[in-house]
């Protein structure tokens, strides 16, 4: 049976290296590339005030998604699937990565809601005051995950 490798992804160049370093150490793997659209960033932007904003802003980070997406799926240099969920991204990866969140319409159609066997994540490196201030989506997966997690620098 092939394992099953979540990596998250968000457009970052850490998180190609980690999506990259996943398809060269498991090659046999089953990959799935996730992108977590965080609405606690639609109160950050510019747009926010008047009426529609929120579907403007939900809007644009759901095509920033997709092209994230895209472009990791032919990063990879191989099949991988794809999948984008709606949530705070520490938990909603650890959701996905235990298949405690159901794959929607959206996903592909032979999304596994099974648990993944590992979890791949990129690291900004982040150290000191900034990370305090600003949190580690890599450091809560780590604390917080029932299977192993590979961090990517």
């Amino acid at each position: 049976m092939a394992k099953r490798i979540l990596v998250a992804v968000d457009g970052s160049e850490e998180a190609a290296e980690a999506l990259s370093f996943a398809a060269t150490e498991w090659p046999d793997a089953d990959l799935t590339a996730l992108y977590v659209v965080n609405p606690a960033d639609s109160a950050t932007g510019a747009e926010g005030g008047f009426p529609g904003a929120g579907d403007q802003w939900y809007e644009s980070a759901t095509a920033r998604g997709e092209r994230v997406l895209r472009q990791a799926a032919e990063s990879a240099g191989r099949d991988i699937d794809t999948r984008m969920e709606v949530g705070r991204p520490t938990s909603t990866i650890l959701s996905v990565a235990a298949g405690e969140a159901e794959p929607t319409a959206d996903d592909e159609a032979d999304a596994d809601p099974n648990p993944f066997d590992h979890v791949v994540v990129g690291s900004r490196g982040r150290t000191g005051l900034s990370r305090v201030l600003l949190g580690s989506v890599a450091e809560g997966v780590v604390r917080r995950a029932e299977m192993p997690v590979t961090v990517v620098r």
